[in-house]
């Protein structure tokens, strides 16, 4: 299965480590630090140049990767779970 995460994105729903709210989590923490060191070391890919919602991680191929997209947490974790439950 397949979660899509904006524009012409998807990523297997197994190489998904975590999806997460932008706004709350880079308000006052260390991960906005943690997500512009990973931009400068190439691991980030913007799906869009609108502004992003959400951040995912993934290892795709035993590679790290952070995914910025226009997709709220909240959206992308309902398809994510209605994705596991279909047979």
């Amino acid at each position: 299965m397949f979660l899509h995460l904006g524009e012409n994105v998807v990523v297997p729903i197994k190489d998904i480590i975590g999806i997460f709210d932008i706004e709350t989590s880079t308000y006052g923490s260390d991960t906005s630090q943690f997500l512009r060191m990973a931009e400068e070391d190439g691991f980030v890919k913007r799906i869009t140049k609108e502004k992003p919602k959400s951040f995912i991680i993934a290892e795709i191929d035993k590679k790290s990767r952070i995914y910025l997209s226009p997709i709220s947490s909240s959206t992308l974790t309902k398809r994510s779970q209605s994705l596991c439950y279909e047979t």
